[in-house]
């Protein structure tokens, strides 16, 4: 059933989020559980004059990945990207993403070195994301699933995702600024948790605002720290790291020159070191995060929506981000939480600007 709040949804991925041009041709994504939302989001890319062009898929990315082609085509085929979805990515002029799943768990089931194939196959192609070149916005439409993960009925979720997605984004714009000219004025940051001690340096790098961009909910922002700064330890012990369909508990990192040296975790552990021998740049942290968004308030089991927990804050694992000054390279980009609100603070340059996930500046 449509939700009369799909239409403000629409209009704020295709408007606020990407701004569709007439004549562009837009690549939507979806399943067909998200139907509601993607004919809205086809209705609002032909009011500005642009070519909605519709893929639905079974997994919610490109149908050269859908699950069931990756778990049976030979490795050699996977390992290569198919030439068609390779134009398509270099022609369209936006893409929109929903998810909209059945199973969140669907890929847990694919071999590690199945999915590490795929994503080393797509790298290239996908750099025109990765640098922002190519405007593109990702979200999630309510379904049983989500709602299951988030301990939710589909209403409550529907309620939840609505209200942390329909937000005055011009004003959490201008708040959330404040604090990222702070980060983009220092040069390093320390973060101090239960677990954890972790310095990283941002010089020469800058910090973006999400604010109805990319990813929807919004409300953070983020950078790609100096590659080789990273030092000390952290552990995720408040919430899992959601990953390829897998939830790894109590993970922890010790960082030496930048590079992951030790990783273990409660869950999964053969996992997670699986997935930071993918390549030589996912042991680098590729991105530093701060969680702003004030509807936002508790653990989903869903990263898109806990990377933007107010009062956390979140590393990722793998590539960096080239527009920001990244240069990390990887296939793998695990985003993982760190909750700093019962016990925690950041610092810039030896300056507290946070404690217990409330600002002091």
């Amino acid at each position: 059933m449509s939700d009369p709040r799909d239409r403000e949804y629409a209009e704020l991925l295709v408007g606020t989020c990407i701004d569709v041009q007439p004549g562009w041709q837009v690549l939507v994504l979806g399943s067909h559980l998200g139907r509601p939302l993607l004919e809205e989001v086809q209705r609002a890319i032909a009011r500005r004059g642009a070519y909605a062009l519709t893929e639905l898929t079974f997994g919610g990315g490109l149908g050269a990945t859908d699950r069931a082609w990756v778990r049976e085509a030979p490795l050699e085929l996977l390992s290569q990207a198919a030439p068609l979805y390779e134009h398509i990515l270099r022609e369209i002029d936006a893409l929109v993403s929903v998810q909209a799943p059945e199973n969140t768990r669907e890929a847990s089931s694919t071999p590690v070195e199945r999915t590490q194939a795929v994503q080393a196959a797509y790298r290239n192609a996908q750099q025109r994301l990765l640098s922002h070149e190519l405007p593109w916005v990702g979200c999630q439409y309510p379904t049983p699933a989500l709602a299951q993960d988030a301990g939710m009925s589909t209403q409550e979720f529907a309620d939840f995702l609505y209200g942390a997605c329909l937000l005055d984004w011009d004003a959490e714009r201008e708040r959330m600024s404040r604090y990222a000219e702070r980060f983009d004025a220092a040069e390093e940051v320390r973060i101090i948790g239960t677990g954890t001690d972790l310095r990283l340096s941002l010089v020469g790098r800058t910090m973006q605002v999400d604010a109805g961009g990319a990813n929807i909910p919004g409300g953070e922002f983020f950078g790609s720290p100096v590659e080789d700064s990273a030092e000390g330890t952290i552990a995720f012990s408040e919430f899992p790291g959601v990953y390829g369909g897998r939830h790894v508990d109590g993970i922890r990192l010790r960082f030496e020159a930048g590079k992951v040296v030790e990783a273990s975790a409660d869950s999964h552990e053969e996992y997670l070191v699986e997935t930071l021998d993918t390549d030589e740049g996912a042991r680098r942290v590729g991105e530093l995060g701060i969680g702003c968004n004030p509807g936002i308030t508790r653990h989903m089991r869903n990263t898109l929506f806990d990377e933007k927990i107010d009062g956390t804050v979140h590393i990722a694992v793998g590539a960096g981000f080239p527009d920001l000054g990244g240069t990390n390279v990887s296939g793998v980009h695990w985003d993982i939480v760190k909750d700093l609100r019962g016990e925690g603070r950041i610092e810039l340059d030896g300056e507290v600007v946070q404690v217990n996930g409330v600002w002091t500046i």
